[in-house]
């Protein structure tokens, strides 16, 4: 068992005052995995007091000496990626051919985005006689989840320290590790002491510390609606910036006609990928009512042909869900399915033939759905899709945008016929025929999917004050 103990505050590795032991369980084997000490109030009041030290100088730096950091922490990211994908592996349950890839490349892509948009970035533009200027922060309060724990890390981390912001990450206690190997990274680069520290903790405790702190100008928050709320309100008292990624429930509107050979694989690989646990995941198939039969049938072949499997053995399996709460979850809203009438075409509830270990689901499908059924309303976070009819194009509209959330969707068919449907989605990403999110790309969503964006120039700017300089400096 990896043990962590340690909290990395003002650049060094120092004991929690007041922390509390807390063992991480292996998903796959139900065993404990890692072990951290869940951070204090104490800790959070250290490591603000070092970030707001180090925000003195830090601001200060140029754009070249931030580049050359943000150069330093790839090149040492690299050198640890084989450690980073274990713990990614390990600790959440994504099959390690993924976490050595997508999980630990994505972390890469942050760094490599937030270099060029600082290279780019305006800083400064003038209006008519007078000048606007954009400037860091302050001290930023990182909050991130367990499901791509290195890509939330640093798309949140390389664009505020490009920014010349100061930092306390918390990482998800579900997923703790990477972040831990993160800060050793951070260290080994040579970032400057207090400029980025590390408290783990839970969110009840640290992430609550963090949202109502007097010291903490902004904090940026992944994870679900229910927390994002959570944190916008312990964070009112204060007045400070409060950036959010939060749920969705991505509809994938396969445009009448389309070829389902195609269509269908291609979105049910969107779900698939990491075990159904992402946000942007288009769990929701609608597809025209004359064609529902024809996706059934082969979203049913796909589904059936997923194999699950262990971890830390290479492959195309997928793995267990983060741990037995998600997977109780999962399991009483497959339930909810058939017992609203939708009908279940493949997997369903309990652990796939053969496995009576670990937090595996069956891959699930559902047809015939209603969008007013709870499974289709709702966050799954697992491997689970529904196929939904619909009359006409109009339907399809109104569908896909019946839903409390606005993340992402998907538009499947002829990109000619997508055009009309692209501007009247209520969302803050339309994938044309699927694709992979682009870390220069902002990525962030409408209604209860969240406010703000990340990703490149636009992740950049959020991180940043505007500041107007009214009159002749010389």
């Amino acid at each position: 068992m990896k043990r962590y103990p340690k909290q990395y505050i003002d650049g060094a590795w120092v004991e929690s005052e007041g922390g509390t032991r807390h063992e991480v369980i292996n998903p796959a084997t139900e065993q404990p995995c890692t072990e951290i000490t869940l951070g204090s109030a104490a800790d959070v009041d250290k490591a603000v007091a070092a970030a707001r030290r180090a925000f003195e100088s830090f601001s200060q730096t140029s754009v070249e000496a931030r580049i050359a950091l943000l150069e330093a922490i790839m090149a040492e990211y690299k050198n640890r990626s084989a450690d980073i994908a274990e713990r990614i592996a390990t600790e959440m349950g994504c099959p390690i051919s993924m976490a050595a890839t997508a999980q630990v490349g994505s972390g890469v892509g942050h760094l490599m985005a937030a270099i060029a948009a600082l290279r780019d970035f305006r800083f400064e533009e003038r209006i008519g006689a007078n000048r606007v200027v954009h400037e860091p922060i302050g001290v930023v309060a990182l909050i991130t989840p367990w499901n791509w724990p290195m890509n939330q890390v640093l798309a949140k981390v390389a664009p505020a320290l490009a920014a010349g912001n100061t930092m306390i990450l918390k990482p998800s206690e579900e997923a703790p590790g990477s972040a831990a190997i993160f800060a050793e990274v951070i260290d080994k680069a040579g970032v400057p002491a207090g400029v980025f520290n590390l408290i783990q903790g839970d969110g009840p405790g640290v992430g609550t510390a963090l949202a109502r702190h007097p010291g903490i100008d902004m904090v940026s928050f992944t994870g679900s609606t229910r927390a994002g709320i959570q944190v916008a309100k312990n964070a009112a008292d204060t007045v400070k910036r409060v950036h959010q990624e939060l749920g969705g429930k991505s509809p994938n509107v396969i445009l009448e006609g389309a070829p389902l050979d195609k269509a269908i694989p291609a979105g049910l690989m969107g779900v698939l990928i990491n075990s159904g646990q992402s946000c942007i995941a288009p769990t929701r198939v609608l597809v025209h009512k004359s064609q529902h039969d024809e996706a059934v049938a082969i979203a049913k072949q796909v589904m059936e042909a997923t194999e699950t499997g262990d971890p830390m053995t290479e492959g195309r399996h997928i793995g267990p869900l983060v741990n037995k709460a998600q997977w109780e979850k999962v399991q009483g809203l497959i339930a909810k399915g058939v017992e609203e009438g939708a009908t279940l075409e493949a997997g369903g509830p309990g652990r796939p033939e053969g496995v009576e270990t670990g937090y595996f689901v069956k891959p699930t499908l559902f047809s015939n759905v209603r969008n007013d059924m709870r499974i289709a309303r709702e966050e799954i976070f697992g491997p689970v899709v529904t196929i939904i009819p619909y009359e006409n194009d109009e339907d399809a509209i109104r569908i896909a945008n019946d839903t409390d959330y606005g993340l992402s969707a998907v538009v499947s068919g002829d990109p000619a016929k997508a055009k009309a449907f692209v501007p009247r989605l209520r969302a803050g990403m339309v994938y044309v025929n699927t694709g992979n999110p682009d870390p220069g790309l902002p990525f962030g969503g409408y209604k209860q999917s969240g406010n703000g964006r990340e990703y490149g120039k636009y992740g950049l700017a959020e991180f940043m004050e505007v500041k107007s300089v009214i009159g002749d400096l010389g």
